[in-house]
């Protein structure tokens, strides 16, 4: 594969440093985005490094031919595509997460979603899990440039929040639920993200040319109970269906 290709993107520069990267190496948190308000989200790093889930599962069944894991992380997604003898591509702007996806035995590019990538315009499936959604803060276009990435009949599958959410805020990864007064900040570690649930996925969705195909919830192994994790598939030329 090329090298990776030069970006300025400011979640690029944030995800690739320390705590995100120290924490992917270990396979353990606590690891949190915080907002520039002090709102803490929680980032579940050990489910992250552990194998694909039941709810995992439930999304790898709906997709189709070849697959773009984006923001793949530490690889569960991309291995456990693998061992289905998948042509599976896992791309994510972590040296750390692309170190560990390869040591699973996957394959994956150190490489942000906007850097050129193999097989533009080819892929079958694109993955947007795990709050992927999220990454560069801005949803319509990180929906256009996926759109750019699979074939004409492509899928997009994305996690979303059961929640009635559409924001876009400045974040940093920190490691500490309480930071210690006067804790130095490293410049522009500050980065755009997005939270989306389904109503403005689907905004956003119709807005970019796709079109709902399907949407499910499943359980959240090892989560507390009664919470589902919430997932929408998109398509480029799509008919609505059930399934369960």
């Amino acid at each position: 594969m090329p090298p990776t290709t030069h970006t300025d993107r400011r979640d690029a520069v944030s995800w690739g440093v320390d705590p995100y990267a120290d924490a992917l190496r270990s396979g353990r948190g606590p690891l949190f985005l915080r907002r520039s308000d002090g709102w803490l989200l929680p980032l579940e790093v050990e489910r992250w490094c552990a194998g694909a889930d039941a709810a995992d599962l439930s999304a790898l069944r709906r997709c189709a031919g070849t697959v773009l894991d984006i923001g793949c992380g530490p690889g569960r997604l991309v291995a456990a595509l693998a061992a289905q003898g998948r042509r599976t591509l896992g791309i994510d702007i972590s040296a750390a997460a692309v170190a560990r996806t390869t040591a699973l035995g996957g394959t994956a590019l150190h490489r942000s979603v906007f850097d050129s990538l193999p097989g533009e315009g080819t892929w079958d499936t694109a993955l947007l899990l795990d709050g992927n959604i999220g990454i560069g803060g801005d949803p319509r276009a990180l929906l256009a440039r996926t759109a750019e990435l699979v074939g004409p009949h492509g899928l997009l599958i994305v996690e979303t929040t059961p929640a009635d959410v559409d924001e876009q805020v400045q974040v940093r990864v920190e490691r500490d639920y309480h930071p210690r007064p006067g804790t130095p900040r490293a410049p522009g570690d500050l980065f755009p993200w997005a939270r989306v649930g389904a109503p403005a996925l689907l905004r956003y969705a119709s807005a970019t040319g796709w079109t709902l195909a399907e949407q499910w919830t499943a359980t959240y192994q090892g989560g507390q109970p009664g919470v589902e994790r919430c997932f929408v598939s998109l398509s480029r030329c799509a008919v609505p269906r059930s399934r369960g």
